[in-house]
């Protein structure tokens, strides 16, 4: 069984990502982790990994679990390190979603889920949930316990994505935003990007590889994925062809606005 944990414990190799896949594997032992990890608290760069691998093709029996709580949603004190309640989504890949319901962590797959439900877990009780209370609890729901399930999660508890921010940056600084290519203009064009304060030229496009050597490029990149309905949807991605477009626009942060300067 292929177990997706996304979280922001740290890179792959942290104590905490150990310790989550450790008890993951003691409650489902036939689990196969894969870690990735994402910035602190970007519940919308977690959102995004979330519908990236849920949304395309998986082995029968996928999990994503994912744990990325900010506990913004107060700022006092909190009784048994209370924190946002475990939910749950079933996509129509098949693919199993569990984790806490914070920022934008079901948004990208809110309105194609076939299912949103809350978890029959307490919200507290420990400052480690991930690892003592609810690998627990995501392996009751993947044995199909109907105890393990709560109520409905409503669409209203699980805000819109954002649109034009960075969503994800990933490992060759190509920066992924909420941009749908199909908002875009198909003509290629030379355009201004605008993002942190910074910008830089690029190139309009249908590829990232349209452009020479040490150009920008603004076009349809790898992520997307098919809806409910099989509507396809693919986001614009900011590419330095040779080079790191992260790094040239000052290593912005997940949640910062990407701007086409006319």
């Amino acid at each position: 069984m292929l177990v997706h944990i996304i979280a922001d414990y740290g890179p792959a190799g942290d104590l905490a990502f150990a310790e989550v896949g450790q008890r993951i594997k003691l409650h489902l032992p036939d689990a196969e982790p894969i870690l990735t990890p994402v910035p602190p608290f970007a519940t919308l760069a977690a959102g995004f990994c979330i519908a990236q691998l849920g949304l395309n093709d998986a082995p029968a029996g996928t999990i994503i679990y994912h744990n990325v709580a900010p506990r913004e949603d107060a700022e006092e004190a909190r009784e048994a390190n209370a924190g946002g309640r475990l939910a749950f989504a079933r996509l129509p890949t098949g693919v199993r979603v569990i984790g806490v319901n914070a920022g934008h962590t079901f948004s990208f797959v809110r309105d194609a889920a076939d299912e949103l439900r809350w978890a029959a877990v307490p919200a507290a009780g420990s400052q480690f949930r991930s690892r003592d209370l609810f690998p627990h609890a995501a392996a009751a729901i993947a044995l199909g316990r109907p105890d393990a399930m709560g109520d409905t999660l409503g669409l209203h508890d699980v805000p819109d994505v954002p649109a034009g921010v960075i969503a994800y940056i990933d490992g060759y600084g190509n920066l992924k935003t909420t941009l749908r290519a199909a908002d875009q203009p198909h003509a290629t064009a030379a355009v201004r990007l605008r993002i942190g304060g910074y910008e830089h030229e690029a190139t309009m496009g249908n590829g990232t590889f349209a452009v020479p050597h040490g150009r920008m490029a603004f076009a349809p990149g790898s992520s997307g994925w098919a809806g409910r309905e099989g509507a396809e949807t693919r986001w614009m991605e900011v590419f330095l062809r040779g080079g790191n477009a992260w790094e040239a626009f000052r290593r912005p942060g997940v949640g910062d606005r990407v701007e086409v300067v006319v």
